[in-house]
C-alpha cells in the first residue's frame, strides 16, 4: 500500500456512523484558509451534547465527525486573512463554531442564533483531536489566570449558565434557584452567588447539599423530600429558576415556585413536553424561556468573570488516549462534574 506522505495527519476520535462508538486513529487535518486559525488542542471538555453524533438524529449532524465543542488550545497556523491572532495565542471555541453573517439574526449581532449555525462536533469537526480549525470570528481569547483545562468547560457549560443568568432580568438580592447541581448547575450556583443573587440550589437527595453550600448556595432544597415550589414560596418566590436538568418532569413543578414576573429559564436540552397549564402563568405574569449558549464574545466575558471572581469548574481530567473512558464517565452521570480530555 502506498502512503501519501504529503498529507498532514493528526490523532482524532471520530464517530463514523450512529451507534458505532469511537474510531480512534490518524486522520487528515485541515490547514487554515481565509480568516481561519488552526488550533493545537490542549484540552477539550466532554459535554452531554457530545452524545448527539453517537445516536444520530440531531439537525445538521454530519458523518464522519470528530465530537467536542469545549475546545482550548494554542494558535498553530494562520490563514492569510487573519487579523486578530498570532501564532501561540491561546483561544477557545464552543457551541458557536461558525455563523453566516447575513441572516436576520446575524445582522442583529445575535450570532449564536444564526439560522445556519455550525457547531463543532455536530456539523463540523470538533475538539476530540490534536488540531482543530475555525474562523477567527468564533475564537475567544483565554485569560492568563485560567488553565486550559479549567477554561474548556467554560466554552459551553460556563457561557450557557453565565449568559442566561446575566440576561434573565434578576437583580442583586433577588431569589435565583439553580435546578440541578451537575455539570451546568455547579457553575450556575457559583455564577448566581457572584452576581449577588440570593442563591438556592435544588437537587435530589442530600448528597450534594454540603458541596452546594460551599459553592455559594445560601439555601438547599432536596427535591426528593421537600416540595420545591412550597420551599421557594417561603422565600417569596424565585425571580428566576435556572433549569440545568434535562428532565421536563423535574422542571414543571418549579413554575409554582416563581414570584410575580418570575421566569423558568431552561438551558437543559430535554426532549419531553413540559406539564404546565396556561393558567399557571397568567395571574402572576410568569414566563418560560430557553437560552442557547453564547457567542465568542460572550465566552470571553464569561472567562473574564471567572478569572476575576475565582469561579472554576470541578473537573475530572483524562489523557486523550482515555477519551472513550472519559465519554462513558460523563454519560454515566458519575463525573464530578465536567470530564476534560488533555493532550
Amino acid at each position: 500500500m502506498t502512503v501519501d506522505t504529503s498529507k498532514k495527519l493528526m490523532q482524532a476520535a471520530q464517530v463514523t456512523e450512529p451507534n458505532k462508538g469511537f474510531k480512534i486513529g490518524a486522520i487528515e487535518r485541515k490547514s487554515p484558509t481565509g480568516n481561519e486559525v488552526m488550533i493545537k488542542v490542549q484540552a477539550c471538555g466532554i459535554c452531554h451534547s457530545d452524545s448527539f453524533p453517537h445516536y444520530g438524529g440531531f439537525p445538521g449532524q454530519v458523518y464522519p465527525c470528530v465530537p467536542g465543542h469545549e475546545i482550548v488550545g494554542l494558535v498553530e497556523e494562520l490563514g492569510p486573512d487573519v487579523k486578530r491572532f498570532k501564532k501561540g495565542d491561546r483561544v477557545g471555541v464552543g457551541w458557536h463554531g461558525w455563523h453566516c453573517q447575513v441572516c436576520p439574526n446575524c445582522r442583529s449581532g445575535d450570532f449564536i442564533a444564526c439560522e445556519k449555525l455550525l457547531t463543532p462536533g455536530i456539523s463540523m469537526s470538533g475538539g476530540y483531536a490534536e488540531y482543530a480549525t475555525f474562523s477567527e470570528l468564533v475564537c475567544a481569547v483565554v485569560p492568563e489566570k485560567l488553565s486550559s483545562a479549567d477554561a474548556a468547560p467554560l466554552m459551553c457549560a460556563g457561557v450557557t449558565t453565565f449568559n442566561s443568568l446575566r440576561h434573565a432580568g434578576a437583580q442583586p438580592g433577588d431569589v435565583v434557584a439553580i435546578l440541578g447541581v451537575g455539570g451546568l448547575g455547579h457553575l450556575g450556583v457559583q455564577f448566581a452567588n457572584k452576581m449577588g443573587f440570593h442563591t438556592v440550589a435544588i437537587a435530589r437527595g442530600q448528597d450534594k447539599k454540603a458541596m452546594s453550600l460551599e459553592l455559594g448556595a445560601h439555601q438547599y432544597i432536596d427535591s426528593e423530600s421537600q416540595d420545591v415550589a412550597a420551599e421557594l414560596m417561603k422565600l417569596g418566590g424565585a425571580k428566576v429558576v435556572l433549569a440545568t436538568v434535562t428532565s421536563s418532569k423535574a422542571m414543571s413543578p418549579a413554575v409554582e415556585g416563581l414570584c410575580l414576573g418570575g421566569k423558568l429559564l431552561i438551558v437543559g436540552a430535554g426532549m419531553e413536553p413540559l406539564d404546565v397549564k396556561p393558567v399557571q402563568l397568567l395571574g402572576a405574569r410568569k414566563s418560560i424561556m430557553g437560552w442557547p449558549s453564547g457567542s465568542a464574545k460572550d465566552s470571553e466575558e464569561c472567562m473574564q468573570f471567572c478569572a476575576l471572581t475565582g469561579i472554576r469548574p470541578m473537573l475530572e481530567r483524562f489523557p486523550f488516549k482515555d477519551v472513550e473512558k472519559a465519554y462513558e464517565r460523563m454519560m454515566s452521570g458519575k463525573a464530578r462534574f465536567r470530564a476534560v480530555i488533555e493532550f
